[in-house]
């Protein structure tokens, strides 16, 4: 397949029985981690404005627990209650969620609640975790790892493929350049594309300073504007994943590179534009 058929002729991935993708854009949005049953709902009803007014299909993402943070003290999340508080949304609001799964058994747990699993990037390679949610069912994120170049992502897919569950995504999260730095490469996408997937570009974890702020992980979520739109312009992109916050500097979790709910609906404007362009 050429490159221009590659770009016109985007994959779809199922996801609650509906197919997402296909040459149109969608969205993986919410805050790093449940931090209340109060913010997760709201963030998700505004998200849920946004998105309706723009045609865009959305789905929730907050995490239950975050197992890979920089600090043995860092703030984790409520753990597997906290499924219970992404029900609420799914019911609520009627959209998709979507949730990390860290370990093997968190994977049926989880599944009976969110509709896509998400793997980590640092676990990407972790087979008897991606067994496991495959084994579920369910529509999966993989993020790809900083340490792993992007037509090496075959690999993960076929994995998947062989436990007999072809309905995954790959994420693009940046690339480890150095110590305390992510550069996300641009030509990348066209080798993700290449796994006949889906393809997903994390534009707030990819502007992450790992480990910059000593026990917590820095960033710089004024990167995150011109990333999303580049990564769009290439034209291998079918969805973008954000994580949103009302207050970020506040936020117990990835504060730094997480954007501002108030300023979400510009740079997703401008992301949709350079899309529409595109296609």
């Amino acid at each position: 397949m050429s490159t221009n058929q590659a770009r016109s002729q985007r994959p779809t991935v199922t996801i609650a029985g509906r197919p997402f993708g296909g040459g149109e854009l969608f969205l993986i949005a919410g805050p790093c981690v449940l931090e209340s049953r109060e913010l997760a709902r709201g963030v998700a009803g505004r998200l849920v404005e946004i998105c309706a007014a723009r045609g865009v299909k959305l789905i929730f993402k907050s995490s239950f627990d975050k197992a890979n943070r920089t600090s043995a003290t860092a703030t984790r999340g409520p753990g597997l209650d906290g499924l219970e508080w992404l029900a609420e949304i799914r019911r609520e609001f009627g959209i998709p969620v979507l949730t990390d799964v860290h370990e093997r058994e968190q994977c049926a747990p989880a599944a009976e609640v969110v509709d896509v699993l998400q793997i980590p990037a640092f676990l990407c390679r972790q087979t008897d975790l991606l067994l496991a949610a495959a084994a579920t069912g369910k529509a999966v994120n993989v993020k790809k790892g900083q340490f792993l170049a992007p037509w090496d992502m075959k690999n993960v897919v076929k994995k998947f493929e062989t436990a007999g569950n072809p309905n995954v995504m790959v994420c693009e999260r940046g690339t480890t350049f150095g110590y305390g730095r992510l550069v996300v490469d641009m030509t990348g996408f066209e080798h993700l594309s290449a796994t006949g997937k889906c393809v997903v570009f994390d534009a707030t974890h990819s502007v992450q300073e790992p480990g910059a702020l000593g026990e917590k992980t820095g960033g710089d979520r004024k990167k995150v504007p011109g990333l999303a739109r580049a990564a769009v312009a290439t034209g291998f992109v079918d969805g973008l994943f954000f994580e949103v916050h009302p207050d970020p500097d506040r936020a117990p979790s990835d504060g730094p590179n997480m954007v501002r709910l108030d300023e979400f609906p510009a740079i997703l404007d401008g992301v949709l534009a350079v899309h529409r362009a595109v296609r």
